[in-house]
């Protein structure tokens, strides 16, 4: 067994699967310190291709998957910079992110995502950089990065299109609304829906069913069936970075900042259970 201890994340490899853990309170945001975590993840991907065959990625935490970026993180670094700090620090950040992303979008391993509760924003783009989704019925999906007058930066919406089509995409990214577990699954957004806490031991059975294939038949049928559309992925990074730029969104980001909302991404009609 290979281990790696991170703080944000940490994983294990075992029988043909690499098991991958989030484990950042309060909901595994995406900031400085998980990114690094991830990072080194996406560096030891040629190794781990070596000692295994698949790649399970979920969470510890109790409230979900991950609820996005770090947007008090964000916001804080980018506060007292002139304009052009702004851009390159917000780019440098974006170009990281999806580097990783990227990274285990086409890794070889069979990649199985385990979610449940909050899986919004870029927790979502994580998520779809994987082969599969599994999720148990307290996932809910959702993209709110426009009620902050910005886009999905980490590769979303490209993915989601290469998996599902223009229609459900439009119909997240411009409602901002949340899908369930069973409307993602009638949708074909998951593979397989599991019982509330068992999403990572179907996503583990998944793992090892996938372990028994032949590697590089597996690698082959990944790349033909899942190209990483890395046009539209640059294209995403350049509109982001035009969209945050506007002072409309640093005001948005500071009222989301100083709300003491439990979950402040949510219009006030959307922040208890449905």
């Amino acid at each position: 067994m290979r281990t790696h201890a991170g703080r944000a994340l940490s994983w294990t490899t075992a029988d043909g699967i690499v098991t991958v853990e989030l484990h950042r309170e309060p909901v595994n945001e995406i900031g400085t310190e998980t990114l690094t975590d991830l990072e080194r993840l996406a560096e030891a991907l040629p190794d781990l291709e070596r000692d295994a065959a698949a790649l399970m990625i979920h969470s510890s935490i109790p409230a979900g998957f991950c609820a996005g970026a770090d947007l008090r993180e964000l916001y804080a670094g980018v506060q007292n910079l002139d304009p052009d700090a702004r851009r390159r620090g917000v780019r440098e950040f974006l170009e990281r992110t999806h580097a990783a992303f990227d990274a285990l979008d086409r890794t070889a391993l069979t990649t199985i995502a385990a979610v449940h509760g909050i899986v919004f924003g870029g927790g979502f783009e994580l998520a779809l950089t994987c082969d599969l989704i599994v999720a148990d019925r307290t996932a809910r999906f959702c993209f709110p990065e426009l009620r902050l007058g910005i886009i999905p930066g980490f590769g979303g919406i490209p993915r989601l299109r290469r998996d599902l089509g223009n229609a459900l995409v439009r119909d997240l990214l411009l409602t901002g609304r949340s899908l369930g577990a069973d409307r993602a699954h009638a949708a074909g957004l998951i593979s397989q829906l599991a019982g509330e806490s068992r999403a990572p031991e179907v996503a583990r059975a998944c793992a090892a069913q996938a372990a028994r294939f032949d590697r590089a038949a597996a690698a082959a049928a990944k790349r033909f069936a899942k190209p990483v559309p890395r046009e539209e992925l640059t294209r995403e990074i350049d509109l982001f970075c035009e969209l945050f730029a506007r002072p409309e969104v640093e005001d948005a980001l500071r009222r989301f900042v100083e709300s003491r909302e439990s979950m402040p991404w949510l219009p006030p009609n959307r922040r208890g259970p449905e």
